[in-house]
């Protein structure tokens, strides 16, 4: 059975396509099957994934999909790693919001295309845009659960409040299975007293939805996206491969 996670906080600069596109790489590394799917119009999933897919740049991608009723399996484009498929975005998705709007089941439309592929995926993933519109509407349409990163910086909590009531709205008005997967604490650092006060704000807030794992401030793990390569293929002995190892060990775990 297929699990969707949207991976989502409308605030930018917190790791959230950092954590999808390493999440989609520790899946797969690991032999579950994984589709990687890009819906923010800036597209950084897909350019931090782009030394791995075989065929580049395809013909066809998220926003064909969404806008222009294309099939999904004419979007995937297979990667290096046997385990790991990917839907690819483009700048066009800036358009799409206003786009959908007339559409109908507009926030639903993510779900039907995703409908064919379910059961051939142990878990695809979705990189939201930092904003709580329509395509993030339409991640959490269809997702089963909600994977929130926050940034151990001044003010990480502020916001959330809003991305929580959209997420309750949905559960009661479009998806009542959705769930928070898990809030994952990024950017840590240790020699800082921020962090740590941020760190115990965080747990403290949400309680046992606080992920054990915590993804530490790394260069290399800044560095792998100019390389078009997740970190365990850029330096797989580096903390930022550590960690997020470690955070596909503690979910899969939570799985059984």
């Amino acid at each position: 059975m297929t699990k969707i996670i949207a991976f989502a906080n409308q605030k930018g600069g917190v790791g959230k396509t950092t954590s999808a596109v390493n999440m989609a790489a520790g899946f797969a590394v690991s032999e579950h099957k994984t589709l990687l799917v890009d819906i923010d119009p800036q597209c950084n999933a897909t350019t931090g994934i782009a030394a791995l897919i075989n065929n580049g740049a395809p013909d066809v991608n998220i926003y064909d999909l969404l806008i222009n009723n294309v099939s999904i399996e004419e979007g995937i484009s297979q990667t290096d790693l046997k385990y790991l498929d990917v839907i690819q975005s483009t700048r066009d998705l800036v358009g799409a919001e206003i786009e959908l709007v007339g559409m109908m089941a507009r926030e639903f439309r993510l779900r039907d295309i995703l409908h064919p592929v379910l059961g051939k995926y142990d878990y695809i993933l979705l990189d939201c845009p930092p904003s709580l519109g329509l395509l993030t509407l339409n991640a959490f349409s269809c997702a089963d659960s909600v994977l929130i990163p926050i940034q151990c910086e001044y003010y990480a909590l502020e916001g959330l409040s809003q991305l929580l009531q959209t997420i309750r709205l949905v559960q009661k008005h479009l998806n009542k299975n959705l769930e928070i997967e898990g809030v994952l604490i990024t950017m840590y650092d240790s020699r800082l007293n921020l962090s740590r006060q941020v760190e115990q704000e965080v747990r403290s807030y949400f309680n046992e939805k606080t992920f054990k794992t915590i993804i530490h401030r790394n260069v290399r793990l800044g560095e792998a996206p100019g390389f078009g390569k997740p970190i365990l293929l850029y330096d797989a002995n580096s903390t930022g491969a550590q960690d997020y190892l470690s955070l596909t060990r503690e979910i899969l775990e939570n799985e059984t």
